[in-house]
């Protein structure tokens, strides 16, 4: 979920509201049930972590789209880092990150990226961004450049990538991410086929999905992952589908996590799934073959990434042999 972890803050564009969601009529926000409330941060580590980020004008998806887990996973040092600014050239119904026209590239973002990784002293650092339509390749260099820069400053840490779908680019800047061999490449479908129409119009299902299969082709060694929100509207029938989906693709890691409507002005919150059907989706997915499954209403694309990314390693080599 490039732009899915959301939740609290509204959407702005320096000086505006977006028309595009300003002018949308509001949909009613249900009470939260008691399984996704999460405390306020206020711990000394969460403090340290925002220091750091602030200290080298960094862009957290984090704080941009809302996390709910933001206060646990900052007051443990990590933080997802989201690159190329923190306005989207698409408009996603359910997402919280501001769209718009973006700002040029900053040659020494991935430098600064790296500094705060080393910092941070992470073990595993998951590097995602907004969605570039204005550029040629989308991104992918600034993307393979970011995480030479993360080798260069800590080769011992473990990179995750959460990409957009370079839906408007030539086939070949995908080899240009590949090749700069990040150990995780996610790319989140978001949702079932049948919702993107009114929940991710600018993006296309089986693009997504050839996008993923793509990395395995170039790279058959390499981790992928994606993931979807529920409570959009789906049937459980078309999630089952889209689980299917990824395994033709020979995605390894699924991460399934509550959707929460971050203003009155997104898309609505059918329903708030309860967590025996999360943990019966997890059931379904193992039996599916996935080698990792994280589900549950509080699940986020890079929460507990570095330790599912432990399991997940585990989880291969035991297959292995």
């Amino acid at each position: 979920m490039i732009c899915g972890e959301n939740t609290v803050r509204d959407l702005k564009i320096p000086g505006q509201r977006h028309p595009e969601k300003a002018h949308r009529p509001d949909n009613a926000q249900p009470k939260k049930p008691d399984w996704i409330r999460v405390k306020a941060p206020t711990s000394k580590g969460y403090r340290e972590t925002h220091k750091i980020i602030r200290e080298h004008k960094l862009v957290t998806v984090c704080e941009e789209a809302g996390c709910p887990n933001a206060g646990e996973c900052w007051s443990q040092g990590h933080a997802t880092m989201m690159i190329m600014g923190e306005i989207c050239t698409r408009g996603c119904t359910f997402c919280n990150i501001a769209t718009g026209k973006p700002q040029s590239l900053d040659a020494f973002e991935p430098g600064r990226v790296a500094d705060a990784v080393d910092k941070l002293g992470l073990n595993h650092v998951v590097v995602t961004s907004v969605d570039r339509d204005d550029l040629d390749d989308g991104g992918a260099e600034h993307f393979a450049q970011t995480i030479r820069a993360i080798r260069h400053r800590s080769p011992g840490t473990t990179i995750e990538i959460l990409t957009p779908d370079f839906l408007h680019c030539a086939s070949s800047v995908l080899e240009t991410v590949v090749a700069a061999r990040p150990d995780v490449f996610n790319h989140n479908l978001e949702t079932v086929p049948g919702l993107y129409p009114e929940v991710r119009p600018g993006a296309r299902y089986f693009h997504s999905l050839r996008l993923l299969q793509r990395v395995k082709e170039l790279d058959p060694t390499m981790f992928t992952k994606s993931g979807i929100m529920v409570g959009l509207g789906e049937e459980r029938q078309a999630v089952h589908q889209v689980m299917d989906d990824m395994r033709a693709a020979d995605v390894d890691f699924l991460t399934i996590g509550q959707y929460l409507q971050p203003t009155p002005k997104h898309h609505r919150v059918d329903r708030f799934v309860t967590p025996e059907e999360f943990a019966a989706y997890e059931k379904a997915a193992y039996g599916k073959g996935f080698l990792m499954v994280s589900a549950t209403p509080l699940t986020r694309s890079s929460y507990h990434a570095g330790d599912d990314f432990a399991q997940l390693r585990a989880a291969r080599l035991a297959k292995l042999g």
